[in-house]
């Protein structure tokens, strides 16, 4: 394991890395995330942190590998974003790129080259394959219809128009007229119902303009076989392969490959001086005039296939650009390029109930991350646990906490700061931070217990990394760490320590290394902090293990006593991660709700609120007698208070008992336990949805201030809240997480306050808030959109989405 973090534009410098024969090189690339705003969580997992984990994978493994990636510039996006900040889309590219920069050296990713495509390399480089193309006879020439605003006069780009998605079914209102940003599916501007120009919003009209086109149809058997073969052999995710097919079957056209813009790489012909080359044509061409700017030498990256292998990593709506339109537009040079063997595929991260917007402004930001005291290696940690391999997942700020709290804290953080504290306990007490002596381990089952189960994770997490399942190899490398617990626990190290000191010598040893093992394996996924474990180990980083299969570093490690040599010297342990408190959960969901334009009219309005609390600081004190008193000839007759969500207490239960009632075949008669000194006797309706043995120990969510209600003659003393689909056929219920707190009380964002000691069946309080209790396409359980929210993240049920919840 190396010293990779960050690239050299973050201050190092590296010699430049060059394909090796014999060696495995890896030449890794992520979608070019575009320039023209800040990039969010969703961005960040989706492309560059995943692709820097599988780069820091590679090079632990001792494979010669570079990480190549940059800012997209060119295209509409960046001329229309220059239009609203009055400025050139030079400046434009040069003030987001700077951005960009910092951000994923904030996030500590490891490029090799964080390049750009306004270079005069991509220039060279897009021209060149343009020339064989057309040399090559794989392009034509076409008249087509194009939207022409006569106000600005100009022809309308793609992303210039805006109009109705003309897809049945979705007929979203402001969809680009290259991409429908609701259902996805691509389009052409005139495709649009009611087109608007974006910049004057007039209605612009169609009018003929001459293109180039990419015969992709010519080039289909070409295609084909590329990807027959490599999705194969490349194990192309579920995901990559469904959308490429997608395209194959619709049939494959001719696709236009140039714009009438400015901003972009010129047309080499003189017919089409005034136009240029669309952007999805020229962004993948990107990843080799980034990789050029890296080395003058880039074909033997290139242009090397037999000794290279390119790896990339995207989110889903990029998939059909390099599967498709790149392959073939390298396949039509007829020159040997490095095509794809693998692409890594991730479907969206959502945030809490909505979904993150660079467009909108919508969800954290990647400077908002920054700007938390959230340290760096807990964003990394959560978006990689969380990251959205085979299906969307979903950013809460009550998730992120659950999973520092009791992941990273709690499991992790508590087995290594275990460990090294106690080695570094003075004599008589401890080690006096000596890595103790040790005997043979071959007698000490538990120890080769240990080792057994190490062993089988340690594959596992290899096998995932290999595989581009970088979540699976997460969590096999934190099993380690749980297995360390266990370990710890089951040995009782303290009374070894007075009773046994060969074995305890044995168990700190032997976890010492496990601590040095979690250090390495995790480094790809936090590497901020497995530095700062090396250093409380006192392990200089060139002194750091591999996983190198020549060196037996594997091996090595499934015999953890044998990691840390004996009489080495410890630093100083530190607690490696801090509790997120629940106030400062709120204070960051508050901080970050609705669009960045909404935060930035709210922290308006704050500002305004308290230049008018001070100016109210010289209210005479009569004026405040007199409000008093006014306050006070108020009649004192009780006010209903209003119905809101807080009035409702429901609660994390846990089924203890669940029995068929006796008198009535429909109905289960439970035992649950809601935190208080004695279960409550429940009564559901749900024999005809739900099978006795999935009612049995089981976390469940339960109203507890309802006014008690006997059911066939036995009192039912609470509610357990179950989801239901639009026609009642199925039931299911809303269930916490499973490390939720039993008898910790739901949370609603936003909302503070007691509940009702007994809800009066008189008001109709549960019944007046049960028609806002639902499950969203998440799946999560809502009222009014805002999640049922627990210590441990948010409440969900199986599979009924848009159910109602009673």
């Amino acid at each position: 394991m190396g010293d990779v973090s960050g690239d050299a534009a973050a201050g190092g410098t590296k010699a430049t890395i060059l394909p090796i024969p014999g060696k495995r090189n890896i030449l890794i690339t992520s979608a070019l995330p575009y320039v023209n705003n800040v990039p969010h969580l969703g961005n960040i997992i989706g492309c560059v942190l995943s692709a820097d984990v599988f780069a820091r994978y590679c090079r632990l493994r001792g494979y010669n590998t570079i990480y190549i990636c940059g800012t997209d510039e060119y295209g509409t996006a960046t001329e229309t974003k220059a239009m609203e900040e009055k400025c050139s889309p030079k400046e434009i590219c040069d003030k987001y790129h700077a951005i960009h920069k910092e951000v994923y050296n904030w996030f500590g990713i490891s490029f090799d080259e964080f390049g750009r495509t306004s270079s005069p390399q991509q220039t060279e480089v897009c021209q060149a394959i343009f020339g064989k193309l057309l040399e090559n006879n794989w392009l034509s020439e076409n008249t087509m219809q194009q939207l022409y605003c006569d106000t600005c006069e100009r022809f309308l780009a793609d992303r210039l128009v805006e109009g109705i998605c003309p897809t049945p079914g979705c007929e979203y209102d402001s969809a680009r007229g290259d991409q429908c940003e609701k259902c996805g599916k691509l389009l052409n501007p005139t495709e649009l119902k009611d087109p608007r120009c974006k910049v004057c919003q007039t209605t612009p009209r169609i009018r003929d303009t001459n293109h180039m086109f990419l015969e992709l149809p010519l080039l289909r058997n070409k295609l084909e076989e590329y990807i027959n073969k490599t999705s194969v052999a490349g194990s192309w995710s579920q995901n990559a392969i469904q959308a490429t097919n997608a395209w194959l079957k619709e049939g494959l056209k001719p696709r236009c490959i140039t714009r009438d813009l400015k901003w972009g790489v010129p047309v080499p012909l003189e017919r089409f001086k005034d136009k240029v080359f669309y952007v999805w044509f020229d962004a993948p061409i990107g990843y080799v005039s980034i990789t050029s700017c890296y080395t003058n030498e880039w074909e033997k990256w290139w242009k090397n296939p037999e000794n290279v292998e390119l790896f990339q990593f995207m989110g889903k709506d990029n998939v059909p650009f390099h599967t498709v339109m790149f392959p073939s537009t390298l396949l039509g040079t007829g020159e040997d390029w490095t095509l794809m063997k693998t692409i890594s595929v991730t479907e969206y991260l959502n945030y809490e109930a909505g979904k993150f917007s660079k467009s909108k402004g919508v969800g954290v930001f990647g400077n908002d991350a920054k700007d938390t005291n959230i340290p760096v290696e807990v964003w990394r940690y959560y978006l990689l646990a969380n990251r959205p391999e085979v299906s969307d997942t979903l950013f809460t700020w009550a998730d992120l906490q659950a999973k520092l709290n009791g992941e990273l804290l709690n499991n992790l953080g508590n087995f290594i700061h275990r460990v090294l504290s106690f080695i570094a306990k003075p004599l008589g007490q401890g080690y006096g931070s000596i890595i103790p002596d040790v005997s043979d381990a071959d007698s000490h089952g538990l120890t080769l217990g240990l080792a057994e189960k190490v062993g089988k994770y340690v594959d596992q997490y290899v096998e995932s990394m290999e595989k581009v399942k970088l979540k699976q190899g997460l969590k096999s490398a934190m099993a380690i760490s749980t297995e360390g617990n266990i370990y710890l626990q089951t040995a009782q190290f303290w009374n070894l320590y007075k009773e046994d000191k060969p074995s305890c010598n044995l168990v700190m040893r032997t976890s010492a290394g496990l601590v040095y093992l979690l250090a390495c394996l995790l480094e790809p996924f936090m590497p901020s902090f497995s530095q700062e474990v090396f250093k409380q180990l006192n392990i200089p980083v060139e002194r750091h293990m591999s996983l190198c299969e020549e060196k037996g570093d594997i091996e090595r490690a499934k015999q953890p006593w044998k990691i840390l040599p004996s009489g080495h010297k410890i630093g100083t342990p530190e607690p490696l991660f801090k509790e997120l408190k629940d106030e400062e959960v709120e204070l960051y969901r508050d901080k970050f709700a609705g669009s960045q334009a909404q935060r930035i009219v709210r922290a308006e309005a704050e500002a305004e609120k308290l230049a008018a609390q001070l100016k109210s600081t010289n209210v005479s004190g009569s004026g405040k007698k007199q409000q008093a008193k006014s306050t006070g000839s108020k009649s004192k007759a009780a006010v209903e208070p209003e119905i809101t969500i807080t009035r409702l207490d429901i609660r994390v239960g846990l089924i203890t008992k669940a029995q068929k009632h006796p008198d009535a075949d429909s109905l289960y008669v439970e035992e649950i336990d809601v935190g208080e000194s004695q279960p409550r006797t429940v009564v559901s309706g749900l024999v005809k949805y739900i099978p006795l043995e999935e009612m049995q120990n089981r976390k469940v969510c339960v109203l507890c201030n309802l006014k008690p209600a006997a059911m066939r003659g036995i009192k039912s003393q609470a509610m357990v809240l179950a989801a239901s689909n639009s026609d009642h056929t199925k039931v299911e219920l809303v269930e916490p997480p499973k490390d939720a707190i039993v008898g910790e009380r739901i949370k609603f964002s936003g909302f503070e306050g007691e509940p009702d000691s007994v809800l009066n069946p008189k008001k109709k309080v549960w019944e007046t808030l049960q028609v806002d209790l639902a499950t969203n396409a998440d799946l999560v359980a809502c009222f009014k959109d805002i999640p049922f929210t627990t210590s441990a993240g948010i409440c969900k049920v199986s599979s009924i989405s848009s159910g109602s919840i009673r």
